[in-house]
């Protein structure tokens, strides 16, 4: 029998943690009838909150713009608290970046569409996003950018 204790993985909570909705140029921009451009950008961010508590946050920054005017822009971040506890540390790493985004990645997808279809708008969906790729692509990056250590 192993000493080993057993690995931890709990979802204490998922909420908003900020959300905001601007049309710094409404009404006139309203009656445009061109078609907006749509830039969609995200961030996943991870920090301690206590000793095996964790919260993880993902952030995005939806601005739709008619020539060099904003229509909308909308920022929101959905945060998770999650428990983990007993995992070696190179599993780390994954988790906070991989699974825990992929848990609180559908709560934002629903609630940014609400936000700008309560602004107004139609809703515009977030697609899918594979963090899996996203964690291998920032895990590159930071490889190539860090010195290497001479032996």
């Amino acid at each position: 029998m192993s000493d080993t204790p057993n690995p931890v993985f709990q979802i204490q909570r998922v909420y908003l943690k900020e959300s905001s909705l601007e049309q710094p140029n409404s009404p006139a921009i309203l009656l445009e009838q061109e078609q907006p451009t749509v830039d969609i950008q995200l961030g996943v961010n991870a920090s301690t909150v206590a000793d095996g508590m964790y919260e993880v946050v993902v952030t995005a920054t939806v601005q739709t713009k008619i020539k060099d005017r904003t229509v909308f822009l909308v920022e929101a971040s959905q945060a998770g608290i999650f428990e983990i506890r007993n995992l070696p540390p190179e599993q780390m790493g994954p988790i906070m970046g991989i699974a825990c985004p992929q848990i609180v990645y559908p709560y934002l997808r629903g609630n940014v569409a609400d936000l700008i279809q309560r602004g107004g708008f139609p809703p515009v969906h977030l697609s899918e996003i594979n963090f899996q790729a996203m964690y291998e692509q920032q895990q590159a990056a930071q490889s190539a950018e860090a010195p290497t250590a001479v032996q």
